[in-house]
């Protein structure tokens, strides 16, 4: 028997560009032998097949109908040693957002909102166009020249304390440290009796 491998969904609408309209798809799904893998998408439905996993490998699949029609000659999709990931575009272009993923009303609990790609219908268009940026292990926005680098990015602490003293934050901390040194001249708490 298979299993339901888990996944993620966000969306996009715009009513004058077509190209916002999609539907961001991902099946979490490590190691993902590509010989097995069946993806098929319909103008209505998605149906997904494959074998994965290390070391012990196991069959997943799961089928699903949309809420509302796509167009599956202009989407796309890409396979990783993490996921499949799909941007799949909404054949209606219209300004709302679908209320759920599925035609039915059903609770799938292996279907899950995809924050890290979700916006408000109301916030959508202040970000970037995400339709084709599958960018570093799937992190949409990120490039591969970030692959590899932890931490802060490179960010110049110097300069972000310049910029702190250039907005009288360097005054500010002066006068804490003047404070602190003042409470230093302290002999320490009373002796105990």
């Amino acid at each position: 028997m298979s299993k339901h491998p888990e996944v993620l969904w966000a969306q996009r609408s715009s009513a004058s560009m077509p190209e916002k309209n999609v539907i961001f798809l991902t099946i979490n799904l490590p190691d993902i032998t590509e010989s097995t893998l069946k993806y098929t998408l319909t103008s209505t439905s998605l149906s997904f097949k494959a074998n994965a996993g290390s070391g012990e490998h196991a069959d997943y699949a799961f089928e699903l109908d949309f809420f509302a029609e796509v167009d599956p000659e202009i989407s796309s999709n890409r396979l990783t040693s993490r996921s499949f990931a799909a941007v799949i575009r909404k054949k209606e272009t219209q300004s709302e957002f679908w209320p759920r993923l599925t035609k039915e009303k059903l609770k799938t609990p292996f279907i899950k909102t995809d924050f890290s790609k979700w916006v408000d219908e109301d916030e959508q268009d202040g970000n970037p166009n995400m339709d084709e940026d599958f960018g570093v292990g799937g992190i949409p926005g990120m490039d591969d020249g970030m692959r590899g680098m932890g931490g802060m990015g490179g960010m110049d602490f110097s300069k972000m304390m310049q910029q702190g003293s250039d907005f009288g934050l360097g005054a500010a901390a002066q006068a804490a440290n003047e404070v602190a040194e003042s409470d230093s001249d302290d002999d320490g708490p009373p002796p105990l009796e």
